[in-house]
């Protein structure tokens, strides 16, 4: 009996630990080397579904990311209500995950709020070109703020850039890049970064139910994106493509069906533009 006592024992601390994990596929992969952009490649952007079971949604899901928010799609709507969110400084590491370069909060850096849900702010990353158009327009950079509430739920708000003046945000961050550029896993600490330096423009939204964009292509994922599109620096795409590793300098993943969802235009009563 002392051996099945044991047994006993040994399954309910590992069903212990297991409930105790976060659920791990709500989050982007961290390893590069098994996928890639390259369309036509064996590990290409229509073959995810097909390396790892837990990535079966990039294949089948019927909820992905990016789409392009067509306008005669779109539908207008002021319920919405402002985006709520509360951000605050907080030390920062910049890392080079090989297929994108990534800030990411160590603290609290504040939160954003939908239908009642707080998400915390995370991290953010930049892909290029854009992974979401407009009417078909794809831009040269996209910025994804990524947000988890305490149950794992992922809420993304993306902002666009077209080619021009510098963006104010990204200059603070080219020294560093420099310094991690293509090299997988290297890190800088940037100390405390104040998210409300970002600049959206707008405050108009689309909203849409999707995914990640990476492997494992979770849905459920609340997307918020900034309809006013700012703008970036040759220079500055440039930097973050020759950071990434080869074969991730065009790290957009191409756009995807939207069947039957419903996207949503936040625009205010007053609003006149």
């Amino acid at each position: 009996m002392p051996l099945l006592r044991n047994l006993i024992t040994t399954i309910s601390l590992i069903s212990l630990l297991l409930l105790s994990v976060p659920f791990s596929t709500s989050q982007e992969v961290e390893n590069e080397e098994e996928f890639s952009y390259v369309q036509g490649s064996e590990n290409g952007p229509e073959h995810w579904g097909e390396i790892h079971g837990e990535w079966a949604a990039c294949g089948k899901g019927r909820s992905q990311s990016p789409i392009d928010l067509l306008n005669k799609r779109v539908q207008q709507v002021s319920s919405l209500g402002t985006l709520r969110r509360s951000y605050s400084p907080s030390n920062a590491i910049l890392k080079n995950r090989g297929h994108d370069i990534m800030l990411q909060w160590e603290d609290d850096a504040g939160a954003l709020w939908i239908n009642g849900t707080t998400y915390d702010l995370k991290q953010l990353h930049w892909h290029s070109p854009s992974e979401h158009t407009i009417n078909g327009q794809r831009y040269s950079l996209e910025m994804h703020m990524v947000h988890q509430s305490a149950d794992q739920k992922i809420a993304v708000v993306g902002i666009l850039y077209t080619t021009g003046r510098p963006d104010p945000f990204l200059a603070r961050m080219e020294s560093y890049i420099k310094k991690i550029g293509d090299t997988h896993e290297a890190e800088e600490k940037l100390g405390p970064v104040d998210p409300r330096s970002i600049k959206r423009g707008s405050r108009k939204y689309y909203r849409y139910m999707g995914s990640l964009t990476t492997p494992p292509c979770t849905e459920g994922v609340a997307w918020t994106i900034v309809k006013k599109v700012r703008t970036v620096s040759k220079e500055q795409v440039h930097l973050l493509r020759e950071a990434v590793h080869d074969n991730f300098e065009m790290n957009a993943r191409p756009i995807q069906k939207i069947y039957d969802r419903i996207v949503s235009l936040y625009r205010p009563h007053n609003f006149q533009n």
